[in-house]
């Protein structure tokens, strides 16, 4: 069994052979997904070179950050509820799930109270599954518009998305390539406080396609830690 150690190891070298065959010269981070992983475990991560893990509940997010402290960037993947800003705010280095305004106006009101610029992705459901969050690829321009003119303390660095689960390629790849196509429209519009650097899409069984459609940060999970009881 390998540890996971030799599984980061094995995913990164992976993530240069795909951009070496994509003529990729940028950079694609490799962020952690810690979700139900015991800190030791999350630190052993750490140890091997991980610097980005993603949580998605705010309080385990908030829990990690008190026991582990800044030696992680810790990003917010799962569906945020206005009422559980407050828990990640000072702690959270990016948020990957800005979907509506209501979040909006809550992320504003508490990072201007500190003085911070919060970085945020926008999630976008693509592939349009009922059972997914974000807004519909036709929404977003408008909503990128409204918060680059009216919240001062949101930092627009990209776009999430998630394909679906399935085995077909095309399918998955489609979904990737919509969201590329979506934020090279964005970009464009040269908006304030909206940058289109970062694509945050592919996880344990796709992250290969999603670099090679150019993602810029890959949640990856199992491939690290292994298979996890989510009814823990």
């Amino acid at each position: 069994m390998m540890s996971i150690k030799d599984n980061i190891t094995s995913i990164k070298q992976n993530i240069n052979d795909i951009k070496a065959k994509c003529n990729r010269q940028d950079e694609v981070n490799l962020m952690a997904v810690t979700k139900t992983v015991d800190v030791d475990k999350v630190l052993e991560a750490i140890d091997a070179g991980i610097t980005d893990i993603g949580e998605n509940k705010p309080q385990e997010l908030s829990r990690k950050y008190e026991i582990i402290g800044d030696k992680v960037r810790y990003h917010l993947i799962g569906t945020l509820q206005t009422n559980k800003v407050k828990y990640i705010i000072d702690k959270a280095y990016m948020i990957h799930s800005l979907d509506r305004i209501a979040l909006c106006e809550e992320i504003q009101k508490r990072a201007e109270k500190i003085d911070k610029v919060m970085n945020c992705l926008v999630q976008v459901n693509i592939s349009k599954e009922e059972s997914k969050h974000g807004l519909e690829e036709e929404e977003v321009i408008d909503f990128v518009k409204e918060v680059s003119k009216k919240y001062k303390n949101i930092h627009i660095k990209g776009l999430m998305t998630m394909a679906p689960f399935v085995e077909d390629e095309k399918q998955i790849r489609s979904v990737f390539r919509g969201l590329k196509n979506l934020s090279i429209k964005i970009s464009d519009l040269n908006l304030p406080n909206v940058d289109m650097d970062t694509l945050s899409m592919g996880m344990s069984h796709d992250y290969e396609i999603a670099i090679e459609e150019g993602a810029t940060i890959v949640r990856v999970g199992t491939s690290i830690f292994g298979a996890r009881n989510y009814n823990k």
